[in-house]
Parts: C-alpha cells; structure tokens; sequence
C-alpha cells in the first residue's frame, strides 16, 4: 500500500501522521518541485480550506494512492465541498484555474515526506545521483507546459529537463495556473512570434520540421541565436506535458493565447521521433508518439544536424536526456519488481504521454 500522510505531516518518520503545525506551502517547498514561480494564490486559498475543514470537523485529511487523492472520513465532506464550489464558478476560465489549483494543492499535500521533490519518485528510489547535469545553452529554453494530473506523477518524462538543465532553462508551467500561465507568456511577448514553437505531433496543426524551419537559408529564415543570446534572440520551445486525452485542451489553450496576443495561430514544430525507453514501461497510443522527455531530445539531435548549431554541442544535451529516460525507467521498473507488481502495463490507446 502507497504512504497516506495527513494534511500537515512532514515526514515519513512519523508513523502516527499527527498534526505538527502550520501546513501553508511556503516559497522554498513550492520551488523546490522544480519552479521558480511564486506560490499559486488560489494554491494556497485551497490549503486554507482543508486546514478549515479539518479544524471544523475535528479530523485530519489523508491522502493516498497516486496523485495525492483525498481518503478517510472526510473524503465525501470534501468531494461535496469542492463540487459545490466548482459549480457555483460563473465560467470556463474560473472552473479551470479552480480545477488546476486543486490537483495541485492536493499532489503537493500528499507527497510531503513521501517524494523527493527533485525527481518526483518515493524516497527510498530517489534517482538524483544518478542525473547527469549538463550546462544549458543560453539561446534555448524549454517550456514544459503540463497537466495537472501529471504534476509530482512518478513516471513523469518533463521533469527530467529541469533536473538535468536547470529551472531557467526548462521552465515549468502548468495548464490553468495563472502565474505559471503568465511568466510563460510574458517571456513569449519579449521574444516574439519568431521565437517561439510549440512541438505538437497533431495532424491538425500546421507544424514544420526542424529543417525546414531552420535548415533553410537564414536570410529568410529566423535569425539564428549567438551563443551568448539576449532576451529577443532566445529561442523557445514549448512541450505538452499530459495525456493524450488531455493534450488537445491544452494545445488549444495555447492556441487561443497566441491569437489574442499576435492574431496569428501558434506555430508548431514536428519531429521525426520514434519510441523512447519510456514505451517499455508506459506504452503510447501509436508508435509516433512519445513520451516529453524524448521528445526534448530528438529536438536537440535534429537542431544539431543544422550547420549553424553543430558547434554548440546539442548532441551531448540530448545525450543527457536519454540517459535520465533509461535511469528513470530503471528506477520505476526496480520499484515495481520489488512491489511485486507488474513491469508492463496495457496500450490505452488515445491516452498515454507522460
């Protein structure tokens, strides 16, 4: 059976999971996930409200399972409690800031003292001395752009990139939270249109290969970034980070922004990418797909098939990537083997990219 830490327990030492103190997610527990954002308002708004309905219940909050799920007595309370406010959301954009600050609230409660908070995974299999860090390029940046669901999920691929380049240079943000949304947004605008591309494999969105985008003649093409770039000549790249399912919400989210700001549609990259390690473990619907991580790499392999970026050494950054792909998946697979569980789990088609 999975940890079940209450509300406000700190450690995993503690086997009684008693109330120890103040439960508010500070600055450095929220960064220490992997972003340098401020703490998410309506994050804290909802910690607030379970210390609230604990204290009006005379009971703790447990969670438990995957994805910091609400258990015990006051499961139902709670279901009933957030429901209600859900409902009473007067639009779309409301019930997806509530939704997302929700999951998040929860994953974070509910891996405190139980999840290394650099590689996401149960303490006892933390994967951290095993990483190689690689000193990212200046005129790059990731944006891994996930789900909710897959914030603090074990068998998540995106948050590889920060722990190998930095939270600088691999910058998370996730769908829904405002201040993530924002900072990601804003670095958009300062770099402009040119700069920026999404890599989404969707057959319905316009997307150009790395050759063509940047293969052609540089006259035309987007002016290619020194090594020591400035804030209009950084270059970057957005990677959808959910499940498949999830993706097209997201993807559309991100398309609507990119009209309002430059009245034009997002434009998208698409990679010549096959399977990574992850298939072994976490299979994808069609052997087109894959999981983030990979797809980070094959980004930077196919940027260094470019002549002007074969000086930079982009080859060893995904190097790094696919090494931390196979630590990871033998990091999962070793957990599963000593759970007694199983090593493989079935295609659910239309579902799966970590």
């Amino acid at each position: 059976m999975e940890e079940t830490p209450s509300i406000a327990a700190l450690s995993v030492s503690s086997p009684s999971r008693q109330f120890h103190g103040d439960s508010t997610i500070g600055l450095q527990e929220w960064q220490s996930w992997g972003t340098s954002s401020p703490v998410p308002s309506m994050v804290s708004e909802i910690v607030e409200d379970l210390k609230l309905l604990e204290k009006e219940s005379n009971a703790q909050i447990t969670f438990g399972g995957h994805g910091g799920k609400i258990q015990g007595e006051l499961k139902i309370t709670e279901d009933k409690k957030h429901r209600a406010k859900y409902q009473s959301l007067k639009d779309s954009e409301e019930k997806i800031q509530f939704f997302s600050a929700r999951q998040v609230a929860c994953r974070l409660l509910g891996s405190r003292g139980y999840l290394c908070q650099k590689c996401w995974l149960p303490r006892e299999d933390c994967m951290c001395s095993r990483i190689r860090c690689c000193t990212a390029w200046e005129g790059m940046r990731f944006w891994v752009y996930m789900h909710p669901k897959d914030f603090l999920r074990q068998n998540n691929t995106g948050k590889l990139l920060w722990q190998i380049f930095g939270v600088q240079a691999a910058s998370l943000s996730i769908f829904g939270i405002i201040e993530h949304e924002e900072i990601m947004w804003n670095e958009f605008m300062r770099a402009g249109k040119e700069n920026v591309w999404c890599l989404y494999p969707n057959k319905d969105a316009a997307a150009n290969s790395v050759q063509d985008i940047f293969g052609r003649n540089t006259s035309t093409g987007p002016e290619i970034p020194t090594m020591m770039a400035t804030h209009n000549e950084i270059m970057h790249f957005i990677l959808i980070d959910g499940t498949w399912s999830n993706s097209a919400a997201m993807f559309r989210r991100l398309k609507e922004r990119a009209n309002l700001v430059w009245k034009e549609d997002l434009p998208c990259i698409s990679l010549t990418t096959g399977a990574s390690a992850m298939h072994k473990l976490r299979p994808q619907p069609s052997w087109d797909r894959t999981c983030t991580a990979a797809a980070a790499a094959s980004l930077l392999f196919e940027l260094q098939s470019v002549p002007q970026f074969s000086s930079i050494g982009l080859e060893e950054h995904g190097e790094a990537v696919e090494e931390g792909l196979e630590t990871l998946l033998e990091a999962l697979t070793t957990r599963r083997v000593r759970k007694g569980r199983s090593i493989t789990r079935k295609v659910r088609h239309n579902r799966d990219i970590c």
